[in-house]
């Protein structure tokens, strides 16, 4: 006796009992389900995710694998992951830049490892395959460069600086346009010109995530940022330490008075783990998911204390890819996938968010 082939109609029904986990819908409701096709008893389609670094991605291709594979007629099943990041619905048409999520990494105090997070953030999600920005704001401490393992831009082939590029990142930083150790002693407009031209007169290209290494504080450089590109959200850093956690809390408040949306609180340095397995907490333990309580805003992880962080740095290399399966890569990987995530479900809570269209 002959199976009948599988409709379209089933295999889809199929899919509506898959759901994303994150967006808590079915595969097909978000419309993530393109160019699905059936050739006999061979279903093949693609599912399209809302960011590339989901970190939800393996367990929604093997439930929908499941799902078809039940469907009556069905014997081979093959599934293409892809990704579109959804625009976040902020106007930026003023600075004519054309980036879809802007996101501002940003501690009250220095030394807390912003600049740290913001490298490995950044190549975490071009890692994924996101197009990805790394703007470093810091203009009186610019040290993207080094991390980066950078050091001058490539020529200009228009009017606009090209950014320079490594481990997949486009990066921009006044230590680019300075001499080496020469400083910087600017008022507010002239600080504000430079983040602006930062913005406007470098040949970015469509970016999914520009993430922004702001400077410690509460001063001029995050005022200039906010007054010129609406922001997605802001990311604080923290030490688990009360002085850390005052002046996070000072940044923190600093977002709300800017009406930035805050997308959670990091903390650094949390813990460093000793040869025979135990943690020794060198700034205390529990500052962040403390603040993030208090605050009201979202833990979305504590990161371990890793002497090659600060070699990765030196030597132009982040940790997320000099030692990928250390703790502290796997723990920084594991934020870049929470952020990714709830920059998603924002962008999709948008009214103007561009649909994603299903192709039959």
């Amino acid at each position: 006796m002959t199976t009948a082939n599988p409709t379209q109609e089933a295999v889809l029904a199929a899919l509506s009992k898959v759901n994303d986990p994150d967006l808590h819908k079915d595969l097909v409701t978000l419309k993530m389900i393109h160019d699905l096709k059936i050739n006999g008893n061979d279903v093949s389609f693609t599912i399209v995710l809302t960011t590339p670094a989901c970190p939800m991605k393996d367990r929604m291709k093997s439930e929908a694998y499941a799902a078809v594979s039940a469907v009556a007629g069905v014997k081979n099943v093959t599934i293409k992951m892809d990704a579109n990041v959804p625009n976040d619905g902020r106007n930026r048409g003023i600075i004519n830049v054309p980036v879809r999520n802007a996101i501002a990494v940003a501690s009250g105090k220095g030394g807390v490892g912003k600049s740290t997070v913001s490298v490995n953030l950044a190549v975490a999600l071009a890692q994924s395959g996101a197009r990805v920005g790394l703007l470093d704001a810091d203009i009186y401490g610019p040290n993207i460069p080094t991390m980066m393992g950078v050091k001058q831009l490539p020529p200009a082939t228009t009017e606009k600086l090209n950014p320079a590029k490594a481990h997949g990142v486009q990066l921009m930083s006044i230590g680019f346009l300075v001499k080496p150790n020469q400083p910087l002693i600017w008022r507010g407009p002239m600080l504000h010109s430079a983040i602006r031209q930062f913005l406007t007169d470098v040949a970015w290209g469509e970016l999914d995530y520009l993430i922004i290494d702001l400077p410690p504080g509460t001063g001029d450089a995050q005022l200039s940022l906010a007054q010129s590109l609406p922001l997605s959200g802001g990311l604080i850093v923290t030490l688990p330490q009360q002085v850390s956690l005052d002046d996070a809390l000072r940044g923190l408040e600093m977002f709300r008075q800017l009406n930035v949306p805050i997308l959670g609180v990091v903390e650094n340095m949390s813990y460093l783990e000793l040869p025979d397995g135990t943690r020794m907490d060198v700034f205390g333990s529990g500052g962040g998911l403390r603040l993030a309580e208090q605050t009201g805003v979202p833990f979305i992880g504590a990161i371990p204390m890793d002497p090659e962080v600060r070699v990765g740095g030196d030597n132009g290399i982040p940790v997320i890819l000099s030692q990928p399966d250390s703790p502290v890569a796997k723990a920084l990987k594991a934020v870049a996938e929470d952020l990714a995530a709830k920059i998603s479900i924002a962008a999709m809570q948008q009214e103007n968010v561009i649909p994603i269209n299903m192709v039959g």
